[in-house]
């Protein structure tokens, strides 16, 4: 049992954000006894508890197509993005998307073979695809990012067993195995491009609570899914992650068995950071 509880509470981001991203998909894909879903629509657009919530992303290339804007799609646009503008936009991609139950995957396959394949590519890359999208959005008048997005055929392969779904998964999972490190998430998809920019000012941060308990092992870095943002702080050149690359996945704290690293949350200035830590210390 103390062994059991030893290794949830090693691994206890990776089970929560787990847990919550479950919960997230079955809202959407189990029917209740009553009839109907916990949540309407997809990640793009839904309701829960009457409230309608849609992606500041997709609301961007519906404004780029010339689509009306609904003031119920403006208040929903609003409040999704008030909350990653102020958590940190890339939490969306570690706790939220569904695709990074995939790219968790690959990453930890990739380990078990003791791949070392690391085809470079430019982070800049997937910014030039956001670009592109909101481009063919202007160019087309249709949401030109919707008709490949994996997250959406994610969610088609549960509900109607899409053979497009399966094939672009399988795609992104392949990829992220035998080509590059993370290669979908960290260079290629636009989603986490914009989200990168939305929340690079998120109040929610990885922070050297211990500066001193640091042994300089760099395990934090090598479990990283953006390892460039950690550096710093590492190094001890910085206090927290400033980069709006850092997903919040808290992999990092599972990995660092001193105590260095802690989650914060503070709404001061940047140079008066002294947030209030939400995660207890080993």
């Amino acid at each position: 049992m103390r062994r059991l509880q030893a290794m949830l509470y090693r691994n206890r981001w990776l089970f929560s954000r787990r847990i919550i991203q479950l919960l997230i998909i079955a809202a959407f894909a189990v029917e209740l006894p009553a009839g109907g879903y916990f949540a309407q629509g997809n990640l793009s657009s839904s309701v829960w508890f009457g409230i309608g919530l849609t992606d500041p992303y997709i609301w961007l290339q519906s404004l780029f197509a010339g689509a009306p804007l609904g003031k119920l799609a403006l208040i929903g646009v609003i409040i999704v993005a008030v909350f990653y503008l102020l958590l940190g936009g890339r939490i969306y991609c570690s706790w939220v998307c569904p695709i990074n139950l995939v790219t968790d995957l690959s990453y930890w396959v990739r380990q078990k073979l003791n791949i070392k394949s690391n085809f470079t590519l430019s982070k800049n890359l997937r910014v030039a695809i956001l670009g592109l999208s909101l481009l063919l959005s202007l160019l087309s008048g249709t949401l030109a990012w919707e008709t490949v997005n994996p997250i959406t055929l994610f969610q088609r392969e549960l509900m109607w067993g899409s053979v497009t779904g399966t094939t672009v998964l399988a795609s992104i999972f392949l990829f992220d195995v035998f080509v590059t490190r993370r290669g979908w998430c960290s260079h290629i998809c636009p989603v986490g491009a914009f989200y990168s920019e939305l929340g690079r000012m998120g109040r929610l941060r990885v922070k050297a609570t211990q500066v001193a308990a640091c042994h300089g092992c760099a395990e934090c870095i090598k479990v990283c899914p953006e390892p460039h943002v950690l550096a710093p702080v590492v190094a001890k050149k910085a206090a927290f992650v400033t980069s709006g690359d850092c997903t919040r996945c808290g992999a990092c704290l599972d990995q660092c068995s001193t105590g260095a690293l802690a989650m914060n949350l503070s709404f001061k200035k940047q140079g008066e950071f002294k947030g209030i830590s939400v995660v207890s210390e080993h």
